[in-house]
């Protein structure tokens, strides 16, 4: 069986590098990044229900081909991968984020049930993905539906139960420097005017979260903050429930045009 492949870390580790190069690497491995259709995870797709997609359609019917050609049925769902639609349509994407499974946008039992399911409805071989197993869970469960630790531990024990025998391997870029990376994608993630339009999208939401009110996080040291603690969790996660699936490196500290071995053991 060919082993699947996870890659993971905090923003700016270079995991879409990383994603790059390892399918270059393993030639004829499925990729799936942010925003594709996976069969597993589901960020920057709305998730909705029959009722739910039809008025979607009534609502933007100049964008109803586009839409249709971006869905997957998945039995009393569509998945709608919106972010692949180009569009100026004012209020499109942020009408469709609404229909995410995170931001809190479902309860605890609801997102955990879901996630679980299409963990363990997934027998998929040669593939690989981009912020399928942490960041995204994550940043749901710690952000919005204010779990503890010991709550996203739990559930990621139960996330390794539902893997069962199937062949991973984790590689987790390590972020040794917060502060560094996130002044250098700051400036790397601008607008055509030159606006810092990634970073303060990503501070609003930290600001704007359960999480961010209750801890009065603000600015870069709140985000700082709630990285670093992020960052402690996912490590944490690693080395009680991964420990024979998964290795970490320093982020942009390999060889950029190869794939030690070690990492794919």
């Amino acid at each position: 069986m060919r082993k699947n492949y996870f890659v993971e870390g905090l923003q700016g580790a270079g995991k879409t590098t990383f994603v790059k190069r390892l399918s270059d690497y393993l030639q004829n491995y499925q990729v799936f990044q942010e925003g594709d259709y996976s069969p597993i995870e589901l960020a920057w797709c709305s998730y909705v229900t029959e009722k739910q997609y039809d008025r979607i359609l009534e609502e933007y019917p100049l964008l109803s081909a586009e839409i249709k050609a971006k869905t997957i049925e998945e039995g009393n769902h569509r998945i709608v991968c919106y972010t692949k639609i180009l569009t100026d349509v004012p209020g499109f994407y942020k009408n469709m984020e609404k229909y995410e499974i995170y931001n809190g946008n479902l309860d605890k039992n609801v997102f955990e049930k879901l996630i679980l399911e299409r963990f363990g409805n997934w027998n998929g071989q040669g593939q690989i993905f981009e912020c399928s197993v942490f960041q995204n869970i994550i940043e749901n469960q710690m952000l919005y539906l204010l779990m503890s630790d010991d709550e996203i531990l739990d559930f990621y024990r139960r996330l390794k139960s539902v893997l069962g025998c199937r062949e991973y391997r984790i590689i987790y870029l390590d972020v040794e420097d917060i502060p560094e990376t996130i002044d250098r994608i700051r400036k790397e993630r601008t607008d055509d005017q030159g606006n810092e339009s990634w970073f303060s999208a990503l501070i609003r939401y930290i600001e704007e979260s359960p999480y961010g009110k209750m801890r009065g996080l603000t600015g870069l040291g709140g985000l700082i903050e709630h990285l670093e603690k992020r960052r402690m969790l996912e490590h944490q996660i690693m080395e009680e429930v991964f420990p024979e699936s998964s290795v970490k490196i320093k982020a942009k500290s390999y060889n950029p045009l190869t794939i030690p071995d070690f990492m794919l053991r």
